[in-house]
Order: C-alpha cells, then structure tokens, then sequence
C-alpha cells in the first residue's frame, strides 16, 4: 500500500477556516469527546462486570459501545490538534490509516445493528426458543463476522485509494481522510472507486438497513397477529425504540453521504453530516439506551453505589 506519487503529506482544512473560531470549537468537540468516551466506557464496564445484563442484547451493546469509542478516536483526537495547530497535515499512510479505521469501524457499526435487530426479533417472536437460538456461540460468531466484513470491506477502499495518483493540491476539504474528498484530489480515472463507494459501500449500509427494518416489519405482524392487546404491543415495541433511534441516528446522514457520487454534494454539506455520524451519534448512543433502559439504568446505580 504505497503511494506511487510524490504526494507525503495531506493538509486537513477542518470543519471551518475562521481562526477566531477554533479555540471554541476546540472546548465543544473536547467536552463531546470526553462525554463520548466515559458514556460508551460506562456501558462497556457494566455490560462486562454486572452478570444480570450477561445475555444477547447486552453482549452486542457492549460490542457497540466499543466501536463508538473508537470510532470517535478515529476523527476527534486529530481534529482537536488541528484546532490548537496552524500546520494541519497528516501523513500519507496517516490518512490512508484514518481512511481504513473509518470505514473499518462505520460499516462494522451498521452490520452490527443488524444483528441487534435479529435479536430482538428472536426475542419477542421466538421467546421459548430464545436461548437456544441466540446461544453465546452464536452471537460471538456473529459478532466475529461483522467484524471481519468490515475490516476487509475497508482494506477495499484504503487500498484503492492508496493507489491512485496525487498529482495537484494536497489540501482535503475535510477533517479527517475519507474516500469522497480524496478522489476530488486525484489525478486520473477514479470511476472504479466511484464505483467502490457507491456500490460496495452502499450494499454495507443499504442491506443491513433493509434487514434491520425487515426485522421491525416481522415483530410489528407477528404481535399483531398475537395479541389485541395495544398495551402489550406498546411494551415490545418499547424494547426496540432505544435500537431504533440508533439506527436512524446513523444510516440517515450515512445513507445521505455515500449513495450520492462523489461530486453529488459540496465538501460543506459533507462536513456538516459527518459530523452529525462522528462525533454526534456516538456521543448520544449511551445517553439513549440508558435512559431509556431500565436494566441498564439499574446496573449503572448498582456501579455508583458500589463506589
């Protein structure tokens, strides 16, 4: 994965060039990133030491804590520098690095509420066989597959990239290295990368997003075929509301992002979404499912108490 032109470094413009700016938005994407961190640490920490939340569920939520917290370092850390730094560039392999670790960790995140879905599904349409199903080696599979998806899928794209030629400006209009704004720097012919984005990218999220709503569509036919009963319709929907704002938290500004062509959109309109699936979703991820989650909420007071 070497550059075959004699572009070493990439200068990352940031969210905005208004200097007067930069130490306020230093501040806000700090405390976010903080906040980020200890939520999804906080989730992590009682879904590994509290046995009652040892099941399915938890065990792919602790999975989807860990990748927000990356996720986040992946972006926020480098952004912050570029806040406080008046020379903003990241290395090539650098870039490409950051490049791979996004798409690694993003597409790994939207198979992985996929599986939640299935999940749920298992447990309100199958419950007697619930256990049998869903087992612990299944869901460590599972999550093993995702993982291993998303981590080749990003080799795909890092390794594309990293073979096209940068013959112009090394400036991204970005604030940190993605596909999109990178083949606007590239010289040559970049349709098979087009290509790759909208294609390969598009399936990751597109099918995991069909699949999780065809989970949705099965539990809504099955309970009302079940019961008559709006109030325990109510109660197992109320299950699924804290996955479903997640999911509609991330694929809505992905799907916006990545199904376009790369000269879809302006670089600002990119800006402004990848902020919205980098740093705002993971940060509300926590906030989400342990407002609304009672077992979740329990084991949290159970931690405080203890210390």
């Amino acid at each position: 994965m070497l550059n075959t032109t004699s572009v070493t470094e990439f200068l990352l413009l940031g969210v905005t060039d208004i200097q007067e700016l930069q130490p306020f938005l230093f501040v806000v994407f700090l405390t976010i990133y903080f906040i980020s961190v200890a939520g999804n640490g906080a989730i992590l920490m009682i879904v590994i030491s509290d046995p009652r939340l040892h099941s399915p569920m938890y065990f792919f939520l602790g999975n989807l804590s860990c990748l927000d917290i990356c996720y986040s370092t992946v972006t926020l850390p480098k952004m912050l520098q570029n806040f406080l730094s008046t020379h903003k560039a990241i290395s090539f392999l650098g870039c490409i690095s950051q490049l791979h670790f996004f798409h690694f960790l993003g597409s790994t995140e939207a198979m992985l509420l996929a599986v939640m879905a299935f999940d749920r599904f298992v447990a309100i349409c199958k419950p007697l066989r619930y256990t049998v199903i869903m087992s612990p080696q299944l869901c460590t599979q599972m999550a093993i597959t995702i993982w291993t998806i998303g981590f080749f899928h990003a080799l795909l794209h890092s390794v594309m990239t990293s073979r096209l030629n940068f013959c112009g400006s090394n400036c991204i209009h970005h604030f940190f290295c993605d596909v999109k704004p990178l083949l606007k720097l590239a010289c040559g012919n970049t349709e098979l990368n087009q290509w790759l984005l909208s294609t390969v990218t598009g399936t990751i999220a597109m099918g995991p997003f069909f699949l999780t709503l065809l989970s949705y569509f099965y539990i809504i036919t099955y309970l009302s075929f079940k019961t008559h009963s709006c109030s325990i319709l109510h109660k197992a929907l109320s299950t699924c509301a804290s996955h479903f704002m997640v999911v509609i938290l991330l694929y809505a500004p992905v799907l916006f992002t990545y199904i376009h062509p790369a000269s879809g959109t302006s670089m600002d309109q990119d800006r402004i979404i990848a902020i919205m699936y980098t740093v705002v979703t993971p940060v509300l991820n926590p906030l989400i499912y342990t407002l609304r989650n009672k077992e979740v909420k329990g084991a949290l007071g159970r931690v405080i108490r203890r210390l």
